[in-house]
């Protein structure tokens, strides 16, 4: 199993799911996406997050979404 790429830990922005190694809400690329933004938009305005693992949150919402083994 690979390990998570987003943590949920209440030290690190109250609990807030963030990329992990970072203090960025995976939030904010859905809400990136949802403005007709790019994957590399949001990598722009947030560097510490890397395109792998915007594409990994995307692939495990989509595997929640279908209900596929996660």
């Amino acid at each position: 199993m690979k390990k998570s790429v987003v943590i949920s830990d209440k030290e690190i922005m109250g609990g807030t799911p963030v990329f992990k190694g970072t203090r960025v809400p995976s939030e904010y690329l859905f809400e990136y996406l949802e403005r007709g933004k790019s994957i590399k938009d949001f990598i722009k305005s947030f560097p510490t997050v890397k395109k792998k693992q915007a594409i990994e949150v995307i692939k495990l919402a989509e595997k929640l979404l279908f209900n596929r083994e996660v």
